[in-house]
Formats: structure tokens, C-alpha cells, sequence
């Protein structure tokens, strides 16, 4: 699956092509927040910019999807790439912090994400929401988002929203909170692999 990788650098172009999508994401762990997301649903493309922002992960993301069906292909196969392309720039995640967590308000909303790096897939959402349906993206794909994600970054995920009512708050929120864990889970703090097995 991965075309090229420079772990040195720590970024990764990932493709994937069945016959419902066809993706190309490029991420690289050390950038500034640079983002080109073209998923052809408008409201996930906000959430992926917003991640990239927050995040500090540069994130490429081309996709052209079978959305005269529904938004479900699309959104679960870029979770599914955009995942593998940040464990492969990972690589033996030696030096990272491996493990981080935020508490993000947005007015009314208060989302918070914890998240392990450790090697192992894992996935709890706790949210709802009252519109079914934001700018082409369905809420229920949400929760489905992000377990996709942790399948191929191999990541225990843990979401939820604490406080909020509006819909698009509160689906923000949860993007920005995983954001921020995320900034600090990937940081590199030295040279030794975070686990007592001795390997992730």
C-alpha cells in the first residue's frame, strides 16, 4: 500500500483504489499545518483542515468516491488511508511521547480525546448528535470515522463530548480535541522506544 516513505522525515504517501473510491493522502508528522483536502464531502474537508491546522501534521488528501451511492465509502476509506500513511511515518515510533490527550471547548461544546500510539487498535466514541446530516456528511459516520482510523494507525481512541447541543460544535470539537492529542502523542522526546516490551 505505502508508495514512498522517509522516516527520517517522518511523512508518507499512502494510495488506496477499489471500486468505490479512489485515495491518495500524503501526510508528514513534522510540518506546520499545511492542508489540500479534496474528499468531495465540504464538511469533512473542514474537519481534515481543522485536524491539519491544530494537529501540526501537513495532511494531502485527493479522493474521488462513489458519493452518488451515500458519503459512507468515502468517509471510511480516507479514515482507513489517512490512518496508514501516519503509522507508516511513525515507523518504530521510537523517541515519540506515544500517548496524549485535550480537552477542547468551542463555545458551548467541550469535547475531549485521550489516544495511545501503542501498536494496538481500539475505539470508543461517546456522542450525539441532532442533525443527521452536515454539508453532505452523515453524523452517524462520525463514530465511524474515527474506528476506521484507529484500525490502520493502530491506536487506542477514546472520544467524547462532555457538553454541547450544537451539532457542528460539537463534531469540531471532537476533530480538534484528537488534534491536540495527537500533537502530543507524535512529538519525539528522545531515542528510546515508549514501551517496556521494547517495541510498538
Amino acid at each position: 500500500m505505502p508508495e514512498k516513505i522517509n522516516r527520517a522525515e517522518r511523512r508518507a504517501t499512502v494510495s488506496r483504489r477499489t471500486n468505490e473510491t479512489d485515495i491518495t493522502v500524503t501526510v508528514s508528522l513534522d510540518g506546520t499545518g499545511a492542508s489540500s483536502v479534496n474528499s468531495g464531502v465540504v464538511f469533512l474537508d473542514h474537519m481534515l483542515t481543522n485536524f491539519s491546522r491544530h494537529s501540526g501534521i501537513d495532511l494531502s488528501v485527493t479522493c474521488r468516491g462513489d458519493l452518488e451511492v451515500d458519503d459512507h465509502h468515502t468517509v471510511e476509506d480516507i479514515a482507513i488511508v489517512i490512518g496508514s500513511a501516519i503509522n507508516e511515518s511513525l515507523g518504530d515510533k521510537r523517541g515519540i511521547e506515544r500517548y496524549g490527550w485535550a480537552i477542547i471547548p468551542m463555545d458551548e461544546a467541550l469535547a475531549r480525546c485521550a489516544l495511545d500510539l501503542g501498536g494496538r487498535s481500539y475505539c470508543a466514541v461517546k456522542a450525539e448528535f441532532k442533525r443527521p446530516v452536515i454539508q453532505g456528511f452523515s453524523t452517524e459516520m462520525v463514530e465511524h470515522f474515527f474506528l476506521s482510523l484507529s484500525g490502520t494507525m493502530k491506536a487506542n481512541i477514546h472520544l467524547a463530548i462532555l457538553e454541547g447541543e450544537n451539532t457542528h460544535h460539537k463534531i469540531e470539537a471532537l476533530f480538534k480535541s484528537f488534534a491536540y492529542a495527537m500533537k502530543a502523542a507524535i512529538a519525539v522526546k528522545g531515542d528510546e522506544i515508549p514501551s517496556t516490551k521494547g517495541e510498538i
